[in-house]
């Protein structure tokens, strides 16, 4: 299989999903697709991100060996599908401590942007909430950050941040 080549293909969408059974749990089959998601062509970059999607709702130990380079690549200008699908891979993971610093920071700064699409926001609220129990002090502003925008915000983004604001108060 030619990842390069399959990612490519107009009919993407439904080769994302393809794609990633054709992964599967195979490591090195998983690195080839890192390269492409790391790659600084935007498009191979965006369908990468599409296909990590789909790998790790079954393994998701397979992005370990990349977090750390995963949260410094959003710290670049980089699409919104990639940046979505790189925060919603860090929800499920447990993040390393040598990177809890960097990725409190990315996620506070995506939470608190007016800019960023919802789904950003949404999916770093969940990073946050999993990381306040390794680091307890960024409860508050998590808690405080989330009911300031309830009001004025997507029920999508309701819907997660009444759900976290519960799991914190629980906490």
């Amino acid at each position: 299989m030619n990842l390069k080549k399959e990612i490519l293909k107009a009919d993407f969408k439904d080769q994302a999903e393809l794609a990633a059974l054709q992964i599967g749990n195979d490591e090195y089959k998983f690195g080839l697709l890192m390269e492409l998601f790391f790659s600084n062509d935007y498009r191979t970059c965006q369908r990468a991100s599409w296909v990590l999607a789909h790998c790790i709702d079954n393994y998701p130990h397979l992005i370990e060996p990349y977090l750390n380079k995963m949260v410094n690549n959003l710290y670049k200008e980089i699409g919104d599908a990639t940046k979505r699908n790189t925060v919603r891979a860090l929800q499920f993971v447990d993040i390393p401590e040598n990177i809890w610093g960097e990725t409190i920071e990315i996620c506070f700064r995506f939470l608190h942007s007016g800019i960023e699409p919802v789904a950003v926001k949404v999916f770093s609220m969940s990073v946050l909430c999993n990381l306040s129990a390794h680091v307890p002090e960024i409860k508050e502003e998590l808690q405080i950050s989330i009911e300031d925008q309830l009001p004025l915000s997507s029920s999508g983004f309701k819907s997660r941040g009444k759900k976290i604001l519960q799991k914190l108060l629980r906490n």
